[in-house]
């Protein structure tokens, strides 16, 4: 509520609004995460039902979390998105991205890169990494990372990839199956 009645004063400049609206955009993230848990401790697992994913714009949504780590970073962390739509569960997705991006930012010399694009039928979010590559440096700690991001982006039939990138780091691509655009959508009767 602070931070709410903070952004829209008067004494404070724009990069101080900025950075507040940033961390406003972190807290619904977490209040959305926060409230998916409380549910899922609250139903007994064998009358919950399967959760239906939701049509979400994956480039939009990464942005947001690339501009929420950027509070959190020194490095330079660059975007660039096509629009790009995918079924999925948006807690699940922002999670797996918060994941990936602490993971390159904690091990990058200083840059991060990260790209949404739409290929045959499938979405890529790629993040490169200047830093020593995969399963250097702090490398358990990302495996075990990764495999929390295989598992929230397998269970909605997308699939993860390692590789080593043009900056010398990792690159960690998230695929997810793609959904058509907007205007191409019409639910099934």
């Amino acid at each position: 509520m602070l931070a709410s009645a903070v952004v829209v004063a008067d004494d404070i400049g724009p990069g101080s609004r900025e950075r507040i609206e940033q961390l406003l955009g972190e807290t619904r993230w977490l209040d959305h995460l926060i409230r998916q848990l409380d549910e899922d401790n609250d139903d007994d697992i064998t009358t919950q039902p399967m959760v239906c994913p939701e049509r979400i714009r994956v480039d939009d949504l990464t942005a947001e979390v690339v501009t929420g780590m950027r509070l959190a970073t020194s490095h330079a962390l660059d975007f660039e998105g096509t629009e790009a739509w995918a079924h999925m569960d948006p807690v699940a997705l922002w999670r797996a991205l918060r994941n990936v991006l602490d993971n390159a930012c904690r091990v990058a010399a200083g840059r991060v890169d990260v790209r949404v694009s739409v290929d045959q039928g499938w979405v890529t979010i790629q993040v490169d990494d200047d830093g020593p590559g995969f399963g250097a440096g702090a490398g358990g700690l990302a495996s075990l990372g990764l495999g929390i991001v295989h598992d929230l982006v397998s269970g909605y039939g997308g699939s993860l990839e390692i590789r080593t990138c043009e900056l010398g780091g990792a690159r960690v691509r998230l695929l997810l199956p793609s959904a058509p655009p907007v205007d191409d959508w019409r639910p099934h009767p």
